[in-house]
């Protein structure tokens, strides 16, 4: 894949990073969560506009975005460390103790299924937490981008699906809308661009 130019990136709206005609921060809630999330982002999604990552991030004050995989950068997985920390991965190896309390924070890996994969593979720390799985989604579910494996779902919805669990279905609802938008803009730029 060639790398990106800044002709490439022209266009694009600086904050959501859709095109310009099809920016959704007007329509970005803001969502109040008790629990901190963290995303672990591949750094080949950084300048994908259908990255849902970023929206996430923008919707909900408590959720930072830190890089991984960026070269010549080596990952700090002291931002990993913390109590009560929990891993949102369908195949985390660690399972939470019995009766054990919800999470305060949540680490997210945003990739694709490899990358994701490999992050923990690679990342000890990632391995030692405990993890949530969602189950799949429905395979009638619209996409922006065709996951490789059934369980796969964007970044975006993992989040709203993890929020449902942990803080309710009111918590999670407005992202869910969020991701719908964000699919509507996308798939009827493409259904014009065609």
């Amino acid at each position: 894949m060639r790398s990106r130019t800044p002709e490439d990136l022209a266009g694009r709206c600086p904050r959501c990073f859709l095109p310009v005609a099809l920016c959704l921060c007007a329509e970005v809630p803001c969502v109040s969560t008790r629990t901190e999330l963290l995303i672990v982002r591949h750094h080949k999604e950084t300048l994908k506009s259908t990255n849902t990552a970023r929206m996430a991030a923008l919707a909900i004050p408590r959720c930072g975005i830190v890089s991984y995989g960026s070269p010549g950068v080596p990952f700090d997985a002291s931002v990993l460390e913390g109590d009560d920390t929990w891993l949102l991965f369908p195949d985390a190896h660690q399972e939470p103790e019995p009766g054990a309390a919800f999470p305060s924070r949540l680490i997210i890996l945003d990739g694709s299924w490899g990358q994701a994969r490999r992050m923990v593979q690679r990342v000890p720390a990632l391995r030692r937490l405990p993890g949530l799985k969602l189950p799949p989604p429905a395979p009638d579910s619209r996409r922006l981008r065709r996951p490789p494996h059934p369980e796969g779902m964007s970044t975006l919805e993992a989040i709203a699906g993890a929020l449902a669990y942990l803080e309710g279905e009111h918590v999670a609802q407005p992202l869910y809308a969020l991701h719908e938008q964000m699919i509507d803009r996308v798939l009827a730029s493409r259904g014009r661009n065609t």
